[in-house]
């Protein structure tokens, strides 16, 4: 009887990282999904790069949430709650943005290097959310590569902004991701598991 005890005592302990974890994980899991949409409507062209720009600006603006939220290594229900309803309002932009009347050329080296970038955003967004999964990131850590997507984000966003991505601009984006590239590999192959 005492065994038992001290066993459900050990898993209830564990319930609030593994409900933070999970939240956290459904959140990332939210990002690519919506970064694969703004892919898939530049590929299409529905989506033109200035419009693409200013969703990666809002995916931005969530990532930075998600960092602020776990940095304390758990997210809260009204954490969540508010992630939830800022994921839900971008992806309502961006079925707007998909559906008016603007239109890009999908074949544009513009739009080709923005196409380029958003698959990155997915490749790391989903390394982020293996992590969690698997247990090899901790929430803070994936908080903190949240922080420094947002920054990839934030750049991604300034250089399509006029409706171009010039050679330069993208090169200072995809140093960014790299160093990002490296820091997640760091990350989920070091001592520290959830």
């Amino acid at each position: 009887m005492n065994t038992t005890l001290r066993l459900l005592a050990v898993l209830l302990a564990g319930l609030p990282a593994a409900a933070a974890m999970a939240a956290d994980t459904t959140a990332v899991d939210r990002n690519v999904k919506q970064q694969e949409r703004i892919e898939q409507g530049l590929q299409s062209g529905s989506l033109n790069t200035r419009e693409a720009a200013r969703l990666e600006k809002q995916q931005s603006k969530i990532e930075q949430m998600e960092a602020h939220a776990s940095r304390d290594g758990q997210v809260s229900s009204k954490e969540a709650a508010r992630i939830k309803q800022a994921q839900n309002a971008e992806s309502e932009l961006i079925r707007s943005e998909k559906h008016d009347a603007q239109r890009g050329n999908p074949n544009s080296v513009s739009s080709q290097r923005m196409q380029a970038d958003v698959s990155r955003d997915i490749n790391q967004q989903t390394r982020i959310r293996n992590g969690l999964a698997d247990g090899s990131l901790t929430t803070h850590e994936a908080g903190r590569m949240e922080r420094q997507q947002a920054s990839g984000d934030r750049k991604l966003a300034r250089a399509g902004s006029d409706g171009y991505v010039g050679a330069g601009e993208q090169r200072r984006v995809v140093s960014t991701d790299n160093r990002q590239s490296r820091h997640i590999w760091r990350q989920r192959h070091d001592a520290q598991h959830n």
